[in-house]
């Protein structure tokens, strides 16, 4: 790991804080193309917007949000651990949004996030984490390579901020 980068369990106040840079990142992933649930053109105001309403998720205790923060760049990364799960499932939890700003890419970002939440996870005494990500994506390698193990691809299951149709690959890892 890159020793300049720091990672962050993020309160509420501190996505409040945090919410240009958080929202920048999210904005520049969006329209680099990245499937994660967000349509072309994708706006600023509306990644603000979307951190307002994770930042009170996490109030309520239903989601953790990580950041990386690097010494030079501020925030250049961020990822979800969402622990709201049903009755029947507090063993388990959903990885969300592994956001990294291309300026700050191939650095050990991404990675130290992963490391991280599943630290957090392994503490919150969670066995299996569970998530999707577009197939054929930089994103479904990354995940192979740390360790993940993908249980197979559902067909035409999202769009791509352009428009066009997805396959998405599902993911499991045991901690």
């Amino acid at each position: 790991m890159n020793t300049s980068l720091q990672i962050k369990n993020l309160t509420r106040d501190e996505i409040l804080t945090h919410i240009d840079a958080l929202a920048g990142i999210l904005e520049n992933c969006v329209n680099g193309g990245a499937s994660v649930s967000f349509m072309l053109p994708y706006s600023l105001d509306k990644a603000r917007l979307f951190w307002r309403g994770i930042a009170e998720s996490v109030a309520r205790g239903e989601r953790l949000v990580l950041a990386c923060v690097d010494a030079q760049d501020g925030v250049i990364g961020t990822v979800q651990l969402i622990t709201d799960q049903p009755e029947n499932q507090p063993h388990r939890a959903d990885v969300a949004k592994l956001l990294v700003h291309e300026k700050a890419r191939r650095k050990g970002a991404a990675m130290a996030l992963m490391e991280a939440l599943e630290a957090e996870a392994r503490a919150r005494d969670i066995s299996v984490l569970v998530l999707d990500t577009s197939t054929g994506s930089g994103a479904e390698t990354f995940y192979q390579r740390a360790g993940w193990q993908k249980v197979g691809e559902i067909p035409r299951y999202a769009l791509m901020p352009d428009g066009a149709m997805t396959a998405t690959s599902v993911f499991y890892k045991f901690l």
